[in-house]
């Protein structure tokens, strides 16, 4: 009750941890990292096409909604950029709102990423 029972853990030479490779060194194989969710994969394949992309906010009344119109400007695991060109705006969406996203051409797309992954 003295607060000194447990004491903290130390490691003997202890050091940053290290970046995991994945193997067969994937960077040199694409122009970008591949992450292991597909739809950014997708949305990365097609940077640059314009979209339409629908949102849902179910916590909000006033956004339960909404569709942005925009150019894939960069994706992430949890997250899409998007922007206007022609009112400026940028956008910043969440994943976890994107219901769907509508292309107005034909997408890029390469389903197999399973032989990268020796």
């Amino acid at each position: 009750m003295n607060g000194s029972f447990f004491s903290n853990p130390t490691f003997p030479n202890s050091q940053s941890p290290t970046a995991i490779s994945p193997p067969g060194n994937l960077s040199s194989q694409t122009s970008f990292p591949l992450e292991q969710s597909l739809i950014e994969n997708i949305l990365r394949l097609n940077r640059g096409k314009k979209v339409k992309v629908y949102a849902s906010y179910p916590d909000s009344n006033e956004w339960r909604d909404k569709i942005y119109n925009g150019i894939i400007e960069e994706s992430g695991r949890d997250h899409l950029i998007l922007s206007d060109t022609t009112t400026g705006n940028w956008w910043l969406i969440r994943m976890l709102y994107v219901n769907y996203v509508e292309f107005d051409e034909k997408i890029n797309y390469n389903p197999d990423y399973s032989d990268t992954f020796d």
